[in-house]
């Protein structure tokens, strides 16, 4: 088979997969989790429903590979924002606060109950843990963080302390959460 052809019928199938989370996400949005059926699903995706069962077994299949999506493009976000700010200090502060807002804005609906117990969101603490590790030592390596502490347990403590950022009211809120679990990564003096 031509490799053109390989990558047009790939390329179909990214679309046709991408257009089914989407319009999944976009019902349970609508109707709720419950409420959410595959006709439904093929239907907002305008694909056959026996096409839709080549793609996905159930809702909650796809349900999972949405969240994964998600997740993925939050953990490139947060690289993104790692990549962008200079010096440790400042990717450290960068990428906690969007990890916060992050924790802020995407908490405490029904699908993320749901969603937030799979081996891939497992995965994701684990990536996530290890990209504020690295922070933590490097920053400690720069003088401006402490090294009297482990740093994956410094990263354990500002996911769960961050963690609080969803019940939180506000931005602002969010940003005073994220000074003060700075704060508690400085230097002793």
């Amino acid at each position: 088979m031509p490799r053109l052809w390989n990558e047009t019928i790939e390329a179909h199938r990214r679309a046709v997969r991408d257009a089914t989370l989407d319009a999944t996400a976009a019902l349970v949005a609508r109707h709720g989790l419950a409420s959410v059926t595959m006709s439904q699903i093929a239907k907002g995706t305008g694909i056959a429903r026996a096409t839709l069962y080549k793609y996905f077994s159930d809702v909650e299949a796809i349900l999972v590979a949405w969240h994964e999506r998600q997740v993925s493009g939050h953990l490139e976000h947060l690289a993104e924002v790692r990549d962008q700010a200079r010096g440790a200090g400042e990717r450290l502060e960068a990428v906690l606060e969007a990890f916060a807002l992050i924790s802020h804005e995407h908490h405490g609906t029904e699908l993320a109950t749901l969603l937030h117990r799979g081996a891939h969101v497992a995965r994701a603490q684990q990536q996530l843990r290890n990209l504020i590790r690295d922070l933590l030592i490097e920053g400690a390596e720069a003088g401006e963080l402490r090294d009297d502490v482990a740093p994956e347990e410094l990263a354990s403590y500002c996911l769960h302390a961050l963690g609080a950022a969803s019940s939180l009211s506000s931005k602002a809120a969010v940003r005073r959460l994220v000074t003060v679990t700075l704060a508690g990564l400085r230097r002793p003096r």
